[in-house]
């Protein structure tokens, strides 16, 4: 494959939702990135659409379907917010501790799996509702708010989410692609069986896996603490959520991975999803009508990459 078809496939997806999101507006009389506060919103859904498709995909790769990626979000951002609020601690400060709160809750996500031996989708709701209901106990059920403390609101930048943007894709192509774990990852996607045979401890790389993922979801947790200076609680299930936001820029990036890095097709998946989150502000599209298209958008290519060789097929025949 040529650089030119290589760069033409990774950039192809983003630029086409880009110009068809601008076209829609445009037709209704909107300017789709107006104004900063436009901007503001676009980077910040980049931000936090990534984080959630690269903690989703690390262990979703691996067959394992985790539940608990939004609680992690959820406590950690409680923990850190609370001790943040009640020291007059920075912003900084306070990303720091979702960090270590998060690989912690997601290491201990990970020693409950492999302790138990249960699959995934059954260990991971276990611990989901652990954790909200932790976050719940701790808050006596009313939640974090901090709206009036004007330091950890004004965290809220585009050149801070650019920097969290970039230091998540480092950090990603670094540990899997650059590490021993990382190679031990890829092998164990290849084949259990033949990985542990030659010596690749499966549960210890999936517990680091378990980590990674819950740092990343500590990054966004800050983040959506921090754009609204409040944290609600989320009972049964209600954290779920975000991991819902991750699967369609997971399979964009899965896509736009044959031509690039998965990794950097991770982050354009969300590019492009926030491209079209960003419609739905612009003309202000109700949730329940967001829902429906985002749906449609997930079974559409969905559709099309279970059918992408019939589809060329027929394209070289006309």
């Amino acid at each position: 494959m040529t650089k030119g078809k290589k760069l033409a496939g990774t950039i192809a997806i983003p630029v086409m939702t880009l110009l068809i999101t601008t076209v829609i507006c445009l037709a209704k009389g909107v300017v789709m990135f107006e104004n900063g506060l436009n901007w503001l919103t676009f980077v910040r859904a980049v931000a936090n659409v990534s984080l959630v498709t690269y903690a989703l995909s690390i262990n979703l790769n691996s067959g394992r379907f985790d539940f608990s990626v939004g609680s992690i979000a959820l406590l950690s951002s409680v923990f850190s917010s609370m001790i943040a609020v009640n020291n007059n601690l920075g912003p900084i400060v306070m990303l720091l501790l979702s960090l270590v709160f998060g690989t912690l809750l997601g290491l201990f996500s990970g020693l409950v799996y492999i302790t138990v031996k249960l699959p995934p989708m059954i260990v991971s709701p276990g611990v989901a509702l652990f954790y909200e209901g932790l976050a719940y106990s701790v808050t006596g059920g009313h939640g974090v708010s901090f709206v009036n403390n004007k330091e950890l609101l004004g965290f809220a930048s585009i050149p801070n989410y650019l920097i969290i943007i970039v230091i998540a894709l480092i950090l990603m192509i670094l540990v899997f692609d650059y590490t021993t774990f990382g190679y031990e990852y890829k092998a164990l996607l290849s084949g259990q069986k033949v990985s542990a045979n030659i010596g690749i401890n499966e549960k210890k790389n999936a517990v680091i896996c378990y980590a990674i993922a819950g740092l990343l979801m500590g990054a966004q947790g800050f983040i959506s603490a921090t754009t609204t200076g409040s944290i609600q609680m989320a009972l049964n299930f209600g954290s779920i959520g975000p991991m819902f936001m991750a699967f369609l820029p997971m399979f964009i990036g899965g896509y736009i991975g044959r031509f690039s890095n998965d990794k950097l097709g991770y982050l354009l998946g969300a590019v492009t999803t926030s491209f079209i989150s960003l419609l739905y502000v612009r003309l202000m599209v109700n949730s329940s009508v967001q829902q429906v298209v985002s749906a449609l958008l997930l079974v559409g290519f969905l559709i099309y990459l279970n059918n992408e060789g019939r589809l060329k097929a027929v394209l070289k025949k006309h």
